[in-house]
């Protein structure tokens, strides 16, 4: 991948043994969502965020004036993508010309967020035509890495960001989001986190839906038959049961209730985005946890989204000597004679180090039409009906690995006070909060 940008070498280079793929070894400093400098702009505080006790943390999002932001605009971004190229692209979060889509164009000066939107959202041309005939509605994305050329001090990996002036915010009123500083995907990748969930909760107050962090699958009877949506916060399993084949696949519980049954979506093996309407993310991006293999085996499962890994940008993984390619994106490498591997950082790496191979936040980001049990209505641009809600959570102690509701109203307890451990791309370490949506609360 060539970056455009006159960096030797380049941040990104082909695994061996896995075609049109890329993979990417970012700064240390640079592999997390950062929560603590993501902002909401409004004119009253109180219309972004519950107003504690002076002093006090804030529990569910960040407050940032107008004038303050325009004022950190002004320190960070004159130019701050001097030497680079720009790109410009022109998205649709759902079928491009579909009555639930939403469309965006962000202007960025990374490669690796050109590639990637690429991969996760429809782009381009059709994007545009959409605009000109519909009201021409979209919402504003722009990022910058917040390193020109020529470089003034040498990257950490060849990542380009600026990590003591990383900020990301929203301005729902005006339908924005600027982000400054980081290549990570949460804080880059603006149609995921920021516009699926942030901005969409916005959106979702003003015209009378939902956005949710959840997965719609068909996992009981697949073709045509009854549709879940699959509620779950960070990295319990959502992409991963998505790629589950229908003989090991089981509904926990169907539960259909009011206001429930008929509530369409746009069916996308979604790792984040809007429930109601239009699930955003065309093809999944997923957390590939390091140290072991008990969580997602990438490579390993033959309905994995990445299984068929062509076309797939990977950050931070582990990488094996020629003719291995890459190892499983974060699992634990198994010594094998005559191989070798190359940790995350870069620097040789055997199975008896301490440190793991991959990153604990490895991520892939891989096309969804590559995964063989895609359900065939993914595309339909009216939606697909939803029959069920389950909810999940990352919780290997203290509660039963599957239990069932009593009843609805049951249901929605149990669903509402569900509690989850955090990620690697979270900044804290347990989570009351079962869709992961305390980071968008003050957006809606």
């Amino acid at each position: 991948m060539d970056d455009g940008e006159g960096c030797s070498p380049a941040p990104y280079f082909p695994p061996t043994h896995t075609p049109r793929s890329w993979l990417a070894r970012t700064d240390p400093r640079d592999v997390a969502r950062v929560e603590s400098r993501t902002v909401l702009v409004t004119e009253r505080e109180r219309d972004a965020v519950p107003l504690g006790a002076p002093g006090a943390p804030r529990q569910l999002g960040n407050w940032m004036s107008p004038a303050a932001l325009e004022q950190a605009v002004q320190e960070r971004f004159p130019g701050c993508m001097e030497g680079r190229t720009l790109y410009v692209i022109p998205f649709s979060m759902g079928p491009v010309g579909s009555p639930l889509a939403k469309a965006g164009v962000q202007l960025t000066d990374s490669a690796y967020v050109a590639a990637s939107m690429r991969i996760m959202t429809r782009v381009g041309a059709p994007v545009l035509r959409a605009l000109a005939r519909d009201d021409g509605d979209f919402v504003r994305c722009l990022h910058s890495v917040g390193r020109p050329l020529p470089l003034t001090e040498p990257l950490v990996s060849q990542w380009p960001c600026n990590p003591e002036k990383t900020l990301v915010a929203h301005v729902p009123d005006r339908r924005e989001i600027i982000s400054f500083g980081s290549g990570y995907g949460g804080n880059s990748l603006l149609g995921k986190k920021c516009f699926a969930l942030r901005i969409a909760s916005r959106l979702a107050r003003d015209e009378g839906w939902l956005a949710e962090h959840m997965l719609v699958g068909a996992p009981a009877s697949g073709r045509g038959g009854v549709r879940g949506a699959l509620g779950k916060p960070w990295s319990p399993g959502k992409t991963l049961g998505g790629g589950v084949t229908r003989p090991r696949c089981h509904p926990v519980a169907v539960s259909p209730g009011a206001g429930v049954t008929r509530r369409r979506c746009v069916a996308s093996l979604s790792f984040s985005g809007l429930a109601s309407p239009g699930a955003p993310v065309r093809h999944p991006v997923a957390v590939s946890p390091g140290g072991g293999v008990t969580r997602r085996r990438c490579m390993a499962s033959p309905s994995s989204p990445g299984s068929a890994s062509p076309g797939a940008p990977v950050r931070h993984p582990a990488a094996a000597s020629p003719g291995c390619g890459v190892t499983r994106w974060g699992c634990h490498p198994v010594a094998l004679p005559g191989v070798t591997f190359t940790s995350w950082l870069g620097k040789p790496w055997n199975p008896s180090d301490a440190e793991p191979c991959a990153h604990p936040n490895s991520r892939f980001c891989a096309p969804a039409r590559n995964c063989p049990i895609m359900d065939p209505a993914w595309e339909d641009p009216q939606g697909v009906p939803i029959d069920a809600i389950i909810f999940g959570g990352r919780r290997p102690h203290g509660v039963p690995l599957v239990y069932e509701a009593f009843n609805w109203r049951h249901g929605v307890f149990v669903g509402s006070a569900m509690r989850s451990e955090a990620t690697a791309a979270a900044e804290h370490t347990f989570s009351r909060d079962p869709l992961a949506n305390v980071f968008i609360g003050g957006s809606s």
